[in-house]
């Protein structure tokens, strides 16, 4: 359960963002049969996408240390399995 917290944060988080981005002003446009972008709405588009991925590898990275972190931390025995 305590997984899940984390998850579902940085998941409401993403949505957040690309619901405030250009392409979810894009695809909000598409449901409502608005039409298509134009050639600087398509490179803003890109270079959100290109941002979202650099932050999620970013996250990734930053999940991998603290995993790694916390393992060290249990094999020293600083960390107490929950009673």
């Amino acid at each position: 359960m305590a997984l899940l917290i984390p998850i579902v944060s940085v998941g409401g988080f993403f949505a957040w963002m690309i619901s405030l981005s250009p392409v979810g002003k894009a695809y909000a446009e598409k449901l409502k049969g608005q039409g298509g972008m134009t050639g600087e709405a398509a490179e803003q588009m890109l270079q959100t996408i290109e941002d979202l991925r650099q932050e999620v590898t970013e996250l990734s990275e930053r999940v991998d240390f603290t995993e790694r972190m916390l393992a060290q931390a249990k094999e020293q025995g600083l960390i107490q399995p929950p009673q």
